[in-house]
């Protein structure tokens, strides 16, 4: 067999002392079922601390908001609405996360309300007080007729802007580099009609920032948006608003594996097996974007960068230190010198190492005609363990039962993950995976890091098969705790019963 290709997980404390606890996460499935998920609420907490020592080290003042959608966790929301309210906030995108919110302890001025809104959405933000993320002049349009049919208090906008264009094109030479495109937010070059519109509206809403989503691991398009949201809000003060914030968004990413070396050889190794010189990596020779035409590679692989030096606070700090390319100097400069306060909204780097998705091992065979690679079908779905429908590809930890005898397999192993759903489709992952061992009916697969939009971002009840639970633990001396996930509150260590 070939050097094994594994892309081992980046696992830190405590993260790392939940994985060599397996008797615990053995009890917890035999007790919960298999798919469960498993948080760490404290960790969240600590993340937003990092984040905030970011801001401090800048001298920065503003909020860290949450972006809810990346988990559907009670514990680990409450466990931030128990922080300091004036750093720590949370970013709803749909009526039902607003609900979530309160009924966790947030309250109203914490909260800001982003992505598409219904009437019932904006009518409920307005009426607790929270500020609203405006992604048209056509849900200002809404907002302001609900504030005045219903009689509400003027309500906190911040209005997100995209299209950003260089300062090539600023500078006349013909050049226009745009910022990559966004659905979100109203185009810059329509900037008069919304500050017009903003105006006529003041009775009902009250400019307080400006915003912006970018999907991209671009710093640079990044610190470009971000300056031209500081020279847009000279414009808003030149005619009378006064907006005090910068909302960049979220994606600051997270390193998820441990080794950069192992990513540099698996993707090397997946152009490889595109071009045929080497055994396929996947199952039917899924090629993540990538095709062979006429012996070259073409296409571009659809992965997030899963080994990343620099990421969470670190990608913050950096893009906060990059130069501004109109007027050349540090954005955490220009954030200063305009009195402004800066808005992040992290998701994924937020809930980092906060938490892990367990499966049992259901059933071991040999995957087809290839010697020395296995089918292992486990007690999970596609939907349950969703890192991949976002491109991270990383291995499992395999967590066995007690020993009991040799195994059929003992050295470094390939195996195809299968779910339990009946379709062909159902792959837990595309790639060969390679284990330190054949696993064994019983045992467990501990997928590391899925806090962030993959242990519940796309669980559904396909054919009957049951959700996953989730609870929250935390270390308490030399045991471990837990209780179910909506009965965690902060007051309490971590609630239910000792281990």
């Amino acid at each position: 067999m070939d050097v094994p290709l594994y892309l081992r997980p980046r696992v830190d404390p405590p993260l790392a002392s939940l994985l060599r606890a397996q008797t615990f996460l053995h009890s917890l499935v035999d007790a919960l079922g298999s798919p469960l998920n498993v948080l760490l609420p404290e960790v969240v907490a600590e993340n937003a601390a990092r984040f905030r020592a970011v801001y401090r080290r800048h001298h920065l003042s503003g909020r860290v908001y949450f972006a809810h959608k990346a988990n559907r966790s009670s514990a680990l929301v409450r466990r931030l609405a128990a922080e300091d309210g004036a750093a720590v906030g949370i970013d709803v995108a749909s009526l039902e996360e607003l609900r979530h919110a309160l009924s966790s302890g947030f309250t109203g001025d914490r909260v800001m309300a982003t992505g598409p809104k219904d009437a019932e959405f904006l009518w409920l933000a307005a009426r607790v007080g929270a500020t609203v993320n405006l992604d048209s002049p056509g849900e200002l349009e809404q907002l302001a007729g609900l504030v005045r049919g219903h009689g509400l208090g003027r309500v906190a906008v911040l209005v997100r802007l995209s299209g950003f264009e260089s300062a090539a094109a600023q500078g006349g030479t013909g050049t226009r580099l745009l910022a990559r495109r966004s659905r979100f937010g109203t185009p810059v070059r329509e900037a008069e009609a919304l500050l017009s519109a903003l105006e006529r509206h003041a009775d009902a809403v009250e400019l307080t920032g400006v915003a912006y989503h970018l999907d991209t691991t671009g710093v640079e398009e990044k610190a470009r948006a971000l300056e031209q949201c500081v020279l847009f809000m000279d414009e808003c003060r030149e005619r009378g608003l006064a907006p005090r914030a910068v909302d960049i968004g979220g994606g600051f990413g997270v390193g998820y594996l441990a080794d950069a070396e192992e990513w540099e050889r698996w993707t090397t190794a997946l152009s490889e097996a595109v071009l045929g010189v080497r055994p396929p990596l996947t199952w039917r020779g899924h090629g993540y974007g990538l095709r062979n035409e006429g012996g070259t590679v073409r296409g571009s692989a659809a992965l997030y960068p899963a080994h990343r030096p620099t990421a969470g606070p670190g990608y913050l700090d950096e893009l906060l230190s990059l130069p501004a390319p109109v007027l050349g100097r540090p954005a955490a400069t220009l954030l200063l010198e305009h009195l402004h306060d800066l808005h992040i909204e992290p998701g994924r780097s937020l809930v980092d190492q906060c938490g892990l998705s367990l499966a049992r091992v259901l059933d071991v065979r040999p995957a087809g005609e290839e010697p020395g690679q296995y089918l292992v079908r486990l007690g999970m779905n596609a939907g349950d363990m969703s890192l991949e429908e976002h491109g991270v590809l990383m291995d499992p930890v395999l967590l066995p039962r007690a020993e009991t005898g040799a195994h059929e397999e003992e050295g470094p192993v390939g195996v195809y993950l299968a779910g339990n759903l009946c379709l062909e489709a159902d792959l837990i992952t595309r790639r060969l995976v390679h284990l330190p061992r054949l696993p064994r009916a019983g045992d467990l697969l501990a997928f590391a890091n899925t806090a962030g939009y993959a242990m519940d971002f796309h669980a559904h009840h396909a054919q009957r098969q049951p959700l996953a639970r989730t609870v929250a633990v935390g270390r308490e001396g030399d045991s471990w705790r837990w209780c179910l996930d909506e009965d965690y509150w902060p007051i309490t260590p971590s609630g239910g019963t000792t281990a």
